[in-house]
Parts: C-alpha cells; structure tokens; sequence
C-alpha cells in the first residue's frame, strides 16, 4: 500500500483516535496551542491598531513592525527563544504570537483607518467623545475587516502550531515530527492532512463570522426564525 492510502487508513481507524495519544487528543492539544496563541496575539494588537487607526499617528511605525514580524522565520525564532528560556510552552505561544500579530494589526488599523471620514465627523459634530467615536462608530464599520484579520492570524497559528512538537509538546505536530525521525512517512502524512483539515474547518467558521460581521446587514442581530 501507497504513503497515502497508509495514512487514510490510518484516519480511518476509530482505535487510533482514543486514548493520551490518539488523533483526538493531538486535536484538542492543537487547537489550545492555537487558541492560546491567537488570544495573546489579539490582545496585543487590537488595542494597538484601533488606537493607530483611530489618531491616525504611527502608521509608519505599524508598517515596519509588521513588515519585520512576517520576516521572522518561525522555526528560527523557537530555537533562539528555546535556548534562551528552555523548554516548555512558553517558547513556541512566543512564536506563534509572533506570527499571529502582523495580520490582527493591519486588518485592525485597515478597519478603522478606512472608515468614511464623514461618518467620523458627523458622529464627532453629534458631540460624541472620542471613545465613543471609536466604539460605536469606527469599529462596528470596521469590524470585517478586523474579524478578516482574525481570519488570517489563526489559519497561520493553526497551520505552524506543529512546532510546538518540535519542542516535546503534543499537538498533531507529533505525527510530522516523529514520522521524520523514524521514516515513519505515513505517519508524517497523516499529520500534514489533519491539519490542513482543520485549517479549512476553522477557515469556514471564521468566513461565516466575517460574513455576518458586515455592517448595515444586521446579520449579527438576526434572530433565528421559528
């Protein structure tokens, strides 16, 4: 039997998807790096791209940081942080924040700098502060684009979470890299088809959101019909 049809068979077996080890388990342990990650980035940079967007000061400054943090070679940058604090979780959620910022930042200040300056100013002339401006002004408008940001941040955490294997943590990186060490190659597809499943699992769930994000439809308010 072909690499391919090895791995789907191995998929296809309910006995490997229990126990500590199982495809279950490397999931869920995927999914929380992910998690983890995504929510470190997000709390970085949403505040930091609303507030640029918004003063509209430091975009020259914004466009380097991203520039210099899609530039950062992620495997690179694990092994400089793994040398620098050990193992453990915490070097590779620094990466995968590293990686996971860049787009959260520009989708967040695309948002709110690109919202129709007349709107801004109409809301302004109304007598709201400039946190009120921000708030339920420029960020419902901005939202798409913010959640589009969100979008493309986890797809790449999701995707480049399997180096948290390489630091002897779980997650479906398991599969890649012991497949590599024992020219296991199956195994190695295995893992490369599970998480490009639940990168486009997520991806539709988070098209659905961008989606229903669109401001004007109302799509976020609709109620269900009974």
């Amino acid at each position: 039997m072909n690499i391919f049809g090895s791995a789907f068979e191995y998929i296809a077996d309910p006995a490997n998807w229990s126990g500590p080890t199982g495809i279950g388990t490397r999931i869920v342990e995927h999914l929380w790096y992910s998690l983890l990650a995504l929510v470190v980035s997000a709390a970085v940079a949403i505040p930091l791209g609303l507030l640029i967007g918004h003063f509209r000061r430091g975009e020259a400054v914004l466009v380097g940081l991203v520039n210099s943090l899609r530039s950062l070679p992620t495997l690179g940058v694990l092994t400089f942080l793994v040398l620098l604090l050990g193992l453990g979780l915490v070097p590779p959620i620094i990466a995968l924040v590293l990686l996971g910022v860049p787009p959260i930042l520009a989708g967040t200040y695309a948002g709110v700098a690109n919202v129709d300056a007349v709107v801004v100013d109409a809301a302004r002339a109304m007598g709201m502060t400039e946190r009120q401006v921000l708030g339920r002004v420029e960020v419902p408008n901005a939202l798409p684009l913010i959640v589009g940001g969100l979008r493309n941040a986890t797809l790449q955490i999701i995707a480049t979470a399997t180096i948290a294997a390489y630091v002897n943590l779980g997650g479906l990186g398991r599969y890649i890299f012991d497949g590599l060490a024992l020219r296991d190659y199956p195994r190695v597809v295995v893992g490369a088809v599970l998480v490009a499943a639940l990168a486009l699992i997520v991806d539709g769930v988070l098209a659905l959101a961008v989606w229903a994000s669109v401001p004007g439809t109302g799509r976020l308010r609709r109620a269900p019909a009974h």
